[in-house]
């Protein structure tokens, strides 16, 4: 007897129909599984027999053949136990199907208790479902949460196998769960830029950066404040919308970094790996394919500090995901994208010392030494950060000072006023941020008047700027413009915008 259940595997980000065919036939008992399955598909048939003989069931002695169809994709992973197991239920005729499978979805790992355990990767499953017109997805209890987020389709719970086998041929009812509108993972921070002594250039240029999704670059002597600045920037990234919730959720979801009791991730995503980092760890791969962190912060920051320190090799992987918002693996078996869309913030010391032009500290390095030590960014890499911004020394009166700076929160609402702009005018496309203007688009939104082309054209010859370091300028002037929300860029948007690109100048000619 043939039984055809559908389940789901992931590509990349994304969900992928699975049928799970499985064939009984009389013959020499074997289990045989087909369908490129890798080594753990193949362990499921002594996982289902345990889980079938603990649940009061029994795995027939005979030829059991599980086809998991299309076959020329590979299959990974624990999560066809479920499916499997009640594929040989049916197709023995220890239980009658008393529900439509053709609209149903299912997947989760089996204990050997037959207990159905969670797995990684629910909610792009749901989502795929429901793209599918799938009436009903019996999930693991442990994923119940997640795949409540999505709505428009029945989300079953179970835990055990008997709960499933009984559900199914109508011995019980299982009524769908009802989405839970607190699961949100609202962070709390507990630091402030009003803790922040000085700096009040710098607070500006995140200010910026922050508004319009655009790459930064900190350079200042050690104990400046950059990472004090840099821990403090997530206080005042705009609101996520939900579409970028979800989005972002789906990664965490892959990666199996989900918290199970609040699984929608509503604060913009942070990361600040060490400078030991491997290239595989930072922009994805592996045997098996996970995101890595340029993925894991997309929509959100990668915080990278004393960028000099890290590998050469594997700052020169971030130009492509910088770039093209998308990481691309290749793999005999698949080539593989995870999205990644992400604001590059770092921070550096201006020498090995650290001390090179400080008013107060002698630096000790040699000239040549400060060039190697510089040329360790790559030019392309810099042309790709929008600001470069120097953090000096806070002088003494500056921290004794007991007025209080301007807090995270005010500063916040003045970025989610500029996104707000941002996504009324690119409503329809998908643009999200000024950073992330094509060609075209700056033609369109980055006109300049008579006044703005001359000291454009200025700046350009002055610190010979190359094709995209000028379109930087004009959407950081588009920016800027609209945190002052302003319809036109006018010249001080332009000089400001400007003046983030002197350390080209300054450090690097």
């Amino acid at each position: 007897m043939l039984s055809n259940i559908k389940s789901c595997t992931l590509i990349g980000v994304d969900g992928y129909m699975i049928r799970i065919e499985t064939d009984i036939v009389k013959g020499l008992p074997a289990f045989i599984t087909v369908g490129l399955p890798d080594a753990c598909v193949k362990e499921s048939r002594d996982r289902i027999a345990s889980a079938l003989k603990n649940s009061g069931f029994s795995l027939p002695a005979k030829r059991i053949t599980v086809n998991l169809a299309p076959g020329n994709i590979k299959k990974e992973g624990t999560l066809y136990d479920v499916p499997m197991a009640l594929g040989i239920l049916l197709s023995s005729a220890q239980i009658e199907a008393n529900i439509d499978l053709t609209k149903t979805l299912l997947f989760g790992e089996l204990g050997l208790d037959g207990s159905v355990r969670g797995i990684d990767g629910t909610l792009p499953m749901i989502i795929e479902a429901k793209r599918h017109g799938m009436q009903r997805v019996i999930v693991p209890s442990e994923n119940s949460l997640e795949a409540c987020l999505i709505e428009g389709i029945d989300i079953i719970a179970v835990k055990h196998l008997t709960e499933l086998a009984d559900y199914v041929s109508g011995a019980i009812t299982i009524s769908p769960l009802k989405p839970d509108s607190n699961l949100s993972d609202d962070s709390i921070y507990h630091l402030d830029y009003a803790d922040v002594k000085g700096q009040e250039n710098a607070k500006r240029a995140m200010e910026v950066a922050a508004a319009g999704a655009h790459n930064m670059l900190m350079i200042g002597p050690p104990g400046s404040g950059k990472t004090m600045l840099a821990r403090c920037f997530p206080t005042i990234l705009p609101d996520m919308t939900k579409n970028e919730s979800l989005e972002v959720t789906k990664i965490y979801s892959i990666a199996g970094l989900l918290k199970r009791e609040t699984p929608l991730i509503t604060s913009r995503p942070y990361r600040a790996p060490h400078h030991t980092i491997s290239d595989t760890s930072l922009t994805g791969g592996g045997r098996i394919p996970k995101p890595g962190e340029v993925s894991l912060a997309h929509l959100g920051v990668l915080f990278l500090d004393e960028l000099p320190e890290f590998q050469k090799s594997s700052l020169e992987t971030l130009r492509q995901p910088l770039e093209d918002k998308m990481v691309t693996i290749s793999r005999v078996s698949a080539t593989i994208s995870y999205p990644s869309s992400f604001m590059l913030l770092a921070s550096m010391n201006p020498c090995p010392c650290g001390y090179y032009g400080s008013p107060s500290n002698r630096c000790k390095c040699s000239v040549n030494e400060i060039k190697r030590y510089l040329n360790k960014v790559s030019g392309p890499m810099l042309d790709r950060i929008d600001i470069h911004i120097e953090v000096p020394s806070t002088s003494y009166e500056k921290l004794k000072d007991r007025a209080q700076g301007e807090k995270s929160v005010s500063i916040k609402q003045r970025v989610n006023r500029a996104r707000d702009i941002q996504l009324a005018r690119y409503r329809g496309t998908n643009t999200l941020f000024n950073s992330a203007l094509s060609p075209r688009q700056i033609e369109q939104y980055c006109r300049l008047g008579e006044a703005e082309e001359r000291l454009m054209k200025k700046a350009f010859t002055s610190l010979d700027l190359s094709s995209r370091a000028y379109h930087r300028i004009l959407k950081l002037a588009r920016t800027i413009a609209d945190l002052d929300e302003s319809e036109e860029i006018r010249t001080p948007h332009i000089a400001e915008a400007v003046q983030y690109r002197n350390l080209d100048r300054k450090y690097w000619s």
